[in-house]
């Protein structure tokens, strides 16, 4: 359907809108649970497509159209349900419904769609007054307790143990022998549903009883008693059940669970009829419990609702041939239509005679309902619900009992209109067990169902006479025994009786039952039959009126509409004589409608008066009677009985007024100035109670509280009759009356406000006419209330209804006046009691209610309030108490975030409004009348109203940022055109705002909308022109504006967006078009560009900042970010404060990574600006209030304790001295000796404690994607204990997931560098120490000099092979040289971070023999630091790691290694022909030379810890050692002689040929260590002298190339990051010695063969 408007057209959807919202719905909520998956939101992923499918399903049904208008209404109640709680569970927004479709906020009130919104989220709240039933669904399974073999009938029913009785019919199932249903149609089908069942009888003490009565022989085990063919019913067995139970287990309304009750036995059948109690209290000798625990297995659902309504949504149930098992008595609600007529008899008990028998009787009751003349009422027994009524029924029989108890009830469902005349007769037999098997009559009982005055058989228990009788008794003719006495009160009445009776009582034997009535047309109550038949006895009509309290509800609401035409027919009999009986009676009648037991009946009430009330001259003694009771409410002690009157004020003018237009009607309207003044009249005296002071009196603000209750009520009576106009002047006058709140108390405030909130709700107050003349009234009451503060709560919901009626009516007439009328009272007070409340719970109804008002006024509203005030003074307070709401509103919470609808109306409101106040504002605060206070609270209104999340329309989706723009448009450029019109009219007072104004106008920036920041351009050049006028730079707005951003930084961790924010004052700042435009024109062009410049830098380095800190980075990452941010607030813009604040943040990191020696070179940083000095200090982060020297003393302290953890001795030492130091010039001895007990404990851990040497890694970080302070750079990273490369690669992949792995060492060209992506290079390095920092004496034990190898190095370097010009082809070694990278850093590690970055890089080219020499030196080396270690111990221990460097040494020797190197460095030919070497192969001499002896030195050591075990292998090492010292030494002669070379050569092979021989030999040793011989780790390294093993990979060969060595050296390129060995690896790294050897003996696995 379209509707054509010029231009545009409007698309209205013909379906429904619940389906087009449920269409959109389900197509939003498709893309949001896909991404549930992806978020491992399993269980939510889950719910929410069954709640899809729900909505696919009730849409379904809607569409199809084929739904009663209550069925309709009931499937949108279930789609508004969902749609709100997956929207809520999604984050969505909440969608505010009025009859379950969407509003348009156009068309309510603020406070209305307040309301709305609120209710959603209290849905659960209770706001019907009826009670909500329950009803108890039972399905019997299955009986598996097979011991019977005969049939059985169980009989179910609700029993309250705390008052022991039954509250409920009974559910009956009859079984065969087998256990099953003894109809075959009822299988699965054995079920019934409890109805009625009220939240009370919940909280009773409630069991599921169910006894089962078998039918069969007399005795069960005894097939001699009676022939088989007799079948008694005879007692078996109960079980029971808890309801509380079933409560705990059931949590869900919906949820069916099964249940399994135990069937026990009676152990004596006198005390049957109280089993179920003897189960209940556990009176185990009473019963004895089954063999099994199988029994009764039944399943039990609890449904809620009206019964039509259970119906309906569980069809399925009740197409199961479902028993509908009613409560005893009447429900809690009483329906109008809900017709009874049920009598529940129970048998009790009965004493009978023994009758000469030398045994008990075996008794039998046998009940009829016979009828008037004599025939028996058919189908008028029920024993339970499941089963059809029968004409007769057959008590159990209980064995050898004269007194038996039965206690069985059975219902009779007499029809109406035979229950007067018919009456019940109970015939008792014996049952024999002898052969014949008879049951022989021996006496009868009866009763009436109805007694002579009408009234039927009383609730209670009734003892029967017992009338002998024989088998040949005849009862054709009934009215033989019925002229008989039932029962003793029966006798009483009939002292006359024949001597010659048809029957004779058995004065022995009597019999009890007892009777409950459950119907809607019959009555037990006398009183109530004498009124209703008053004109058989008009003597006893004043008696019987006031005896019609004491008549139940029950029983008055059944006869309602006759009990009322007795009472206006007793009017207009003598209306003097009963007319304020008459009057009493009807006010109890109408408030007993009150109850919610009868609340359905006020309907039927409302029936009558419409249709049929004929009372035409009521109204006169009705109103005269009001009257009298009002007037007389001042002289009364006792005010029950007004205040009863009033409650029933409503009803009464019902009457009044039909009774009115009944009389009219007839008379054609006589006597209307006469009505006209007795209401008028009446409304006096209504004004006079009210105006009474009941402060003294309790009983007076009863009545005072029950008028104003019913007040309201009675406005639609009188608008039948006056005009709204006559009807506003009764209201008004009648508010008026009411005392003020000061003379009042708090409870009659309360009640006032109750009776004000329902008038403004009432039809009345709707009109025009009638609203013009009650507003003021309620306005006032209003106003005082606020102004004292008094029932807030209240107050709101009147302001919610008035602003909602206002706002209805705007649309069809002006409402100019009326708003006026509330501006001038309540806007003032308003904004006072917001700021009051702002932060309490109901503050959101006040919020409302401002709004509401405020978009009710006009630009004329606007004047005409600006133009009221009388000072300036006045004015100001208004707009600060404005701008301060306003505030508050933008910086607390008042509305929820999903609330999206209700935060952009409040944010569309607040620039509307400030758009009117701002030119007052300018008006009389500029100039000379300027006033700071006002502005600054006008500024900081525009910045946080333009920064609030509720408008930054970029984090919306592209259709809600549409349908926002299309609405409002962007309220923040709105805003922000008002903040730049505003500052320009500031003119020479802007210098105010400078440069506090800075930060919050630099977080407009922030805001991603390219127009706003436009607009804040100039005010930026404007701000800094002024600075510069002032004072001749910028530092202060430089200040400003660099903690702003700080700040920024602290506050906005963990926003998705930040790096879009950030990047606008890249903008802003940065290339034109930007800031530098209008900097370009100033004669401060210089310090405004090295500004802007400054401010571009910090930008960048708090992107990477706020970057990093993302709550799911790792620490490397924030430490870095840290460093940077750190460097540059010191040596770029020397922000001392800001330096000092990131060191401890820094420190901060350092702690949680637990990187302790870090944490302390940070905190060392602050530690160097402090001096000894007693200059007090403020207090500062963590940091009291102290002097200088007592914080940097505290300071050392700390630092020391973080060097001790981090095992760094040998830095705190030096502090330790500064200390020991300042304790010595202040004689404070006693901190010296700690201090010095300290560094003395420092020097023991040094030579005590074992420290792992860490390996460096060096990284490079290459592209554009990488953070500013990580690209295109490199840097040496320290590992942690333990880590070898491939663990450090893999935690770098971890922090750069999106880094592409770089598979060589080369340097990137220009195309990576400036490529949008991350390219990660990883290899590692060897730390280069200054010699001199090394402590070279002989006697300095190794771990105090490997400290200093690998602390304090700002130089590392590796190695790459390649051969230089020709490759020699027989000894490759001579043409390989070594190409050597050193990386200098800029500072040295350890320090304030575990990276370095690289400053610059030197290459060097080192020559074979260089090399050779490098290999051989590095080798001894490591093999001098491990013999150290084992020299000075005495026991057998773990000397794997020296086992493993011993073996790989020598065998790599034997094996051709050494060998090689001097078949290519010590050849006559190379020598001669590099003269230049002579020195260098000397040194590789001696050193090879040298290597032997520290050897030998480490077999002596070897010998004396080796393990028995492992004798074998140093034997052969030993014997391998020998051979190799002969090598060598024979070598060494031949070098000399050049005539020898051949026999070098002819040596050498027989020393290789020998030792591949012991290859053998030499791995079942290695391999026997792994398996775990004692005293040997299982993993040991791979020897290679002066070259480290490469990291788990292992070697056999016995001969190896050149370029072989180097497989076993990790590089860039054999262990990158895709871990990747090449057996073409080209680059030596030449890193890790001693200790790390150590640690790598337990990864790496056996070497048979290494050479170096």
């Amino acid at each position: 359907m379209f509707f054509r408007c010029r231009l545009c057209e409007t698309v209205v959807p013909l379906e429904d809108p619940i389906i087009t919202e449920t269409t959109s719905t389900l197509q939003e909520w498709g893309v949001l649970w896909k991404q549930l998956y992806v978020k491992h939101k399993v269980d939510l992923f889950h719910k929410l497509r069954h709640v899809m499918n729900e909505l696919i399903d009730l849409r379904r049904q809607l569409i199809q159209g084929h739904l009663a208008q209550d069925q309709t209404r009931e499937i949108k109640r279930h789609i508004t349900v969902r749609l709100d709680w997956g929207n809520e569970h999604l984050g969505l927004d909440l969608v505010p419904r009025k009859e379950f479709e969407m509003v348009d906020p156009d068309q309510i009130s603020v406070s209305e769609l307040y309301k709305l919104g609120d209710s959603i989220r209290q849905r659960h709240g209770d706001g019907c007054r009826v009670p909500v039933s329950h009803h108890l669904f039972i399905n019997l399974k299955s009986f598996t307790y097979n011991s019977i073999s005969e049939d059985a009938d169980v009989f179910f029913s609700l029993y309250d143990s705390r008052e022991a009785k039954q509250i409920s019919e009974k559910f009956m199932v009859k079984l065969n022998k087998n256990g099953g249903p003894k109809n075959p149609e009822k299988v699965d089908r054995l079920c019934a549903l409890f109805t009625d069942l009220s939240s009370k009888d919940l909280k009773r003490d409630l069991y599921i009883v169910a006894h089962v009565i078998r039918t069969g022989r007399m005795l069960l085990n005894d097939s001699k008693k009676g022939p088989p063919h007799v079948q008694y019913r005879r007692p078996y067995g109960c079980a029971v059940l808890a309801m509380s139970d079933v409560f705990h287990t059931i949590t869900d309304l919906k949820e069916e669970k099964d249940f399994v009750l135990k069937v026990y036995t009676c152990n004596n059948e006198n005390e049957w009829y109280q089993v179920h109690e003897n189960i209940i209290r556990k009176s185990n000798t009473k019963y004895s419990a089954p063999s099994t625990n199988y029994g009764l297995i039944i399943s039990l659902q609890l449904l809620r609702g009206e019964l039509e309504q259970i119906r309906r949504e569980n069809q399925a149930v009740f197409n199961r041939a479902l028993a509908l098992t009613r409560k005893l008595g009447f429900p809690d609600v009483i329906l109008p239509g809900d017709t009874r007529n049920d009598l529940y008899l129970t048998l009790e008990r009965g004493e009978f005679e023994r009758g000469g028998k030398s045994v008990q009787k075996n008794i039998e009751v046998t009940l009829y309902v016979l009828y008037a003349d004599g025939d028996t009422l058919k189908d008028c027994i029920s024993l339970g619900s499941g089963e059809p009524n029968s004409s007769e029924y057959r008590s159990f029989v209980l064995y050898h009992n004269n007194s038996p108890r039965w206690s069985e009830m059975v219902k009779l469902p007499i029809p109406i209109d035979r229950f007067r005349g018919s009456h019940l007769r109970f015939e008792f037999r014996h049952c024999s067990t002898k052969d014949k098997g008879e049951k022989k009559l021996f006496g009868f009982a009866f009763t009436p169902l109805m007694r002579e005055d009408g009234t039927t058989l009383s609730d209670e228990s009734h003892e029967l006479y017992v009338y002998k009788c024989d088998e040949n008794a005849t009862f054709s003719n009934q009215g033989l025994y019925l002229s008989l006495p039932c029962c003793k009160e029966d006798f009483n009445s009939c002292p006359n009786l024949p001597a010659n009776l048809p029957f004779q009582r058995s004065p022995k034997e009597t019999f009890w039952v007892s009777t409950i009535l459950c119907s809607t047309k019959l009555t037990q109550n006398v009183d109530l039959l004498a009124l209703l038949n008053w004109k058989a006895h008009p003597d006893r009509v004043l008696d019987i009126l006031g005896r019609l309290r004491q008549i139940s509800g029950e029983e008055i609401v059944k006869f309602l509409r006759d009990v009322l035409d007795t009472l206006f027919c007793l009017l207009d009999d003598n209306t003097d004589k009963y007319g304020p009986l008459v009057f009493q009676s009807l006010v109890f009648i109408i408030n007993l409608l009150r109850d919610s037991r009868f609340y359905h009946f006020r309907p039927v009430m409302d029936s009558y008066i419409q249709n049929h009330f004929a009372g035409a001259l009521a109204y006169k003694e009705l109103i005269r009677c009001l009257k009298w009771y009002m007037d007389r409410s001042a002289e009364v002690v006792r005010q029950d009985h007004i205040q009863e009157a009033m409650r029933a004020l409503e009803y009464l003018f019902k009457f009044i007024v039909q009774s009115r237009i009944l009389y009219s009607r007839a008379t054609c309207g006589m006597e209307e100035e006469q009505f006209r003044a007795s209401i008028q009249e009446l409304f006096q005296s209504i004004r006079f109670v009210l105006s009474l002071d009941s402060r003294s009196s309790e009983n007076l603000v009863f009545t005072q509280a029950a008028l104003l209750n019913s007040f309201p009520d009675i406005f639609d009576e009188l608008l039948q009759m006056f005009t709204v106009q006559e009807v506003a002047e009764y209201v008004r006058g009648t508010l008026g009356s009411m005392p003020s709140t000061v003379d009042i108390g708090q409870s009659m405030d309360v009640v006032k406000l109750q009776s004000i909130a329902r008038t403004v709700e009432s039809r009345l107050f709707f009109f025009p006419e009638s609203r013009s003349i009650l507003l003021p009234v309620v306005l006032h009451h209003i106003h005082l209330h606020l102004r004292q503060q008094r029932e807030l709560l209240i107050c709101s919901g009147i302001l919610g209804s008035i602003f909602s009626i206002i706002k209805t009516s705007s649309m069809e007439s002006s409402v100019q006046e009326e708003v006026e009328m509330m501006v001038e009272s309540l806007l003032d007070v308003l904004l006072q009691t917001l700021l009051s409340i702002m932060s309490k719970s109901h503050s959101g109804e006040y919020v409302s209610c401002l709004l509401s008002l405020l978009r009710q006024m006009t630009e004329i509203h606007f004047h005409h309030l600006l133009n009221n005030f009388h000072s300036k003074e006045e004015l100001k307070e208004f707009l600060l108490k404005i701008f301060c709401v306003f505030r508050n509103l933008m910086k607390l919470t008042i509305f929820p975030r999903d609330w999206s609808v209700m935060r952009l109306l409040t944010s569309h409101i607040i620039v509307v409004t400030t758009q009117f106040l701002s030119p007052a504002l300018h008006k009389n605060f500029s100039d000379a009348d300027f006033d700071f206070k006002v502005w600054n609270s006008f500024f900081s209104l525009t910045v946080l109203y333009i920064n609030q999340p509720s408008l930054q329309l970029e984090s919306l989706g592209p259709a809600k940022r549409k349908k926002v723009l299309d609405k409002y448009g962007d309220m923040r450029v709105m805003m922000a055109y008002e903040l730049f019109s505003m500052w320009q009219k500031l003119g020479d007072n802007k210098p105010h705002f400078i440069p506090g104004m800075m930060g919050p106008f630099l977080g407009v920036t922030l805001v991603p909308q390219t127009e706003v920041r436009n607009i804040m351009i100039p005010i930026f050049h404007d701000m800094m022109d002024w600075e510069q006028r002032k004072n001749g730079n910028f530092k202060q707005v430089e200040a400003e504006l660099m903690d702003k951003l700080d700040s920024m930084v602290s506050d906005g961790k963990g926003d998705d967006n930040h790096r879009e924010l950030f990047s606008l004052l890249t903008q802003l700042f940065g290339p034109y078009p930007s800031l530098l435009e209008k900097i370009e024109q100033e004669t401060w062009r210089e310090t405004g560009i090295s500004f802007v410049t400054s401010v571009t830098r910090l930008v960048e380095r708090i992107l990477d900042y706020r970057d990093c800190m993302k709550g799911d980075e790792m620490e490397n990452k924030k430490i870095g970010g840290s460093v940077n941010l750190m460097n540059f607030y010191k040596s770029e813009v020397n922000k001392e404060d800001m330096y000092i604040r990131y060191i401890h943040k820094l420190c901060d990191l350092h702690l949680q990574a637990e990187d302790f020696t870090e944490a302390a070179f940070t905190l060392l940083l602050y530690w160097e600006l402090l001096q000894w000095e007693d200059r007090p200090l403020r207090d500062f982060l963590h940091y009291p209030c102290q002097s200088e020297w007592q914080r940097k003393e505290n300071l050392s302290r700390k630092i020391l304790h973080y060097f001790n953890k981090g095992k760094c001795w040998e830095y705190g030492i030096s502090l330790c001295r500064e200390l020991a130091f300042q304790y010595e010039t202040l004689y404070d001895y006693q901190s010296l000796s700690w201090i010095r007990k300290m560094e003395a404990a420092y020097y023991d851990n040094i030579i005590e404690q074992q420290r792992i040497e860490p390996e460096f890694f060096r990284m490079g970080f290459y592209g554009r994607k990488f953070p500013f302070f990580l690209r295109n750079k490199e840097f040496v990273c320290r590992g942690y204990d333990y880590e070898r490369l491939e663990d450090f690669q893999q935690r770098m992949l971890g922090e750069f997931p999106q880094a592409i792995a770089m598979q060589h060492p080369n340097i990137p060209d220009d195309t990576i560098l400036q490529s949008d992506a991350q390219y990660l290079q990883i290899y590692a390095v060897t730390p280069v120490s200054d010699i001199s920092d090394v402590p070279q004496l002989e006697r300095v034990p190794e771990r105090i000099k490997s400290f200093y190898r690998i602390n304090n190095v700002s130089r590392f370097h590796y190695d790459r092979p390649f051969h230089k010009g020709p490759k020699d082809r027989e000894n490759e070694f001579r043409s390989l040289w070594i190409e050597r990278t050193t990386l200098i850093l800029l500072r040295p590690l350890p320090g304030i971070s575990r990276w370095a970055e690289v400053e610059r890089r030197e290459v060097v080219e080192v020559s074979p023999l260089e090399n050779a020499i490098y290999v051989v030196e590095n080798k001894t080396q490591e093999l001098r630091t491990l013999i150290s270690q084992y020299q000075h111990r005495q026991h057998h221990g773990n000397i794997n790691p020296l086992s493993m460097c011993l073996n790989g040494v020598i065998d790599a020797a034997v094996n051709g290694g050494i060998a090689r190197y001097q078949e290519a460095f010590f050849d006559k030919d190379y020598i001669s022909s590099h003269p230049e070497d002579t020195e260098r192969i000397s040194h590789l001499k001696d050193l090879m030379q040298e290597q032997v002896h520290i050897l030998g030195v480490g077999l002596a050591v070897h010998e004396k810890l080796v393990h028995p075990e492992m004798r074998p292998l140093h034997k052969k090492l030993v014997d391998q050692f020998h051979m190799m010292r002969t090598g060598l030494h024979h070598v060494s002669r031949v070098t000399h002689d050049s005539d020898c070379v051949p026999c070098v050569f002819q040596c050498i092979k027989f020393i290789n040929k020998c030792m591949r021989e012991q290859c053998k030999y030499s791995e079942q040793y290695m391999v026997g260590s792994q398996q775990g011989l004692p005293g040997v780790d299982r993993f040991g390294p791979a020897g290679c002298p002066g070259v480290n093993s490469p990291r788990g990979i292992l070697s056999s060969h016995s001969h190896m190339s050149p370029e072989s060595v180097f497989v076993l050296q990790p590089s860039p390129s054999s262990s990158s990051l895709s871990s990747i060995r090449s057996n073409s690896s080209q680059i030596i790294n030449s890193a890790p010695s001693s200790a790390r050897g150590e640690e790598q003996s337990r990864k790496s696995h056996l070497m048979v063969t290494t050479v170096y």
